[in-house]
């Protein structure tokens, strides 16, 4: 009776071990499951972006930055849409209205509505081209309408032309344009050439002009600086000349004394006009810079001259004389007493 007992209760020790490996052989793959589950319903959406959730291939939501959850299998993540600001470098070559052909580099910076993210991920499959094809068009619309000088000067216009005209197509597909620039204008390498060289021309006549104008300046500093000295120059000769007639003053009264005679004006002209004579004569000997020297025309001129020196050296001894008391008292008290 007792071995019986003993082999039931081993028996059921043994089918109670059985269901629990069992029951350990099925949670085992649930956990995973679950695990995987979870794994794959947990979607984490990045700062400046959103996602588009599809359920059964319909759109069914949009999640914004942060942690977030879906129905695995049966949702998914279509795709994500970023909301920063992106730009687009297009470059374009066209033609001006004085057949330049030139490129333009066009910058254009736009971003994704956050309240027209359905549009801008389900209505635009490319948007960089779609942005291209309308920079395209708007740029060889507008620069065959203008000259090169306008197309420099302009450029800012043809930018904003360019942003009117994308903003009000791209606002249906969920865009928004931000700015449109005109980053860089490079005509024909010829043409480039072309204009280089005007512009040195221009340069070298503003240059040619300046100098003109400073030439110009000197000349009258000089003419004003020679002016000046002139007058100088001749409040120098007459501060002379009137030394000169002090002096002859003196000589006129000497000259009185000595011969008794009366001294006619014309006298004291002629000792005047050749005493400067001679300081002309000197003049021409010290300064070194003339070439030429003038005397007075006619076969009798250096007779004269030789003449008026004679008589002037004559009067100065005369005058030398009376100016200087003798050295004999004895001859001047016999002079004194005739």
């Amino acid at each position: 009776m007792e071995e019986s007992i003993t082999y039931l209760s081993y028996n059921s020790i043994d089918l109670i071990d059985s269901k629990e490996r069992k029951m350990d052989f099925l949670i085992l793959p649930i956990i995973i499951i679950l695990i995987v589950l979870i794994f794959f319903s947990i979607v984490i959406v990045p700062q400046q972006s959103m996602s588009i959730i599809e359920r059964l291939g319909k759109f069914n939501r949009i999640l914004s930055p942060g942690l977030h959850f879906k129905i695995p299998i049966i949702e998914r993540v279509a795709g994500k849409e970023s909301i920063r600001i992106r730009q687009l470098d297009v470059p374009v070559e066209t033609k001006t209205q004085d057949n330049v052909f030139v490129n333009l580099g066009v910058s254009v910076q736009f971003i994704a509505v956050s309240e027209k993210i359905f549009d801008a991920f389900y209505k635009l499959t490319d948007v960089n081209t779609q942005i291209t094809s309308y920079v395209y068009d708007v740029v060889r619309g507008e620069v065959p309408k203008k000259t090169l000088d306008e197309v420099f000067e302009t450029k800012d216009d043809i930018a904003q032309t360019i942003k009117d005209d994308l903003s009000e197509s791209m606002d249906n597909f969920g865009y928004q344009i931000i700015k449109s620039l005109i980053t860089d204008i490079d005509p024909d390498p010829n043409v480039k050439d072309a204009m280089n060289q005007i512009n040195a021309t221009a340069r070298l006549r503003v240059a040619a002009q300046n100098e003109a104008e400073a030439d110009k300046i000197r000349q009258v500093k000089n003419a004003e600086a020679d002016a000046e000295a002139k007058k100088l120059q001749g409040q120098g000769v007459a501060q002379q000349r009137a030394a000169i007639i002090d002096g002859f003053k003196e000589s006129i009264s000497d000259l009185k004394e000595v011969t008794g005679a009366e001294v006619k004006t014309q006298d004291v002209m002629n000792m005047v006009m050749m005493v400067q004579y001679f300081d002309a004569l000197r003049d021409i000997g010290t300064t070194g810079q003339n070439n030429a020297v003038l005397i007075p025309y006619g076969a009798g001129g250096s007779n004269e001259i030789m003449k008026q020196m004679t008589e002037a050296m004559i009067v100065a001894d005369q005058i030398q004389t009376k100016s200087e008391p003798d050295s004999d008292p004895e001859k001047n008290i016999e002079e004194s007493e005739n």
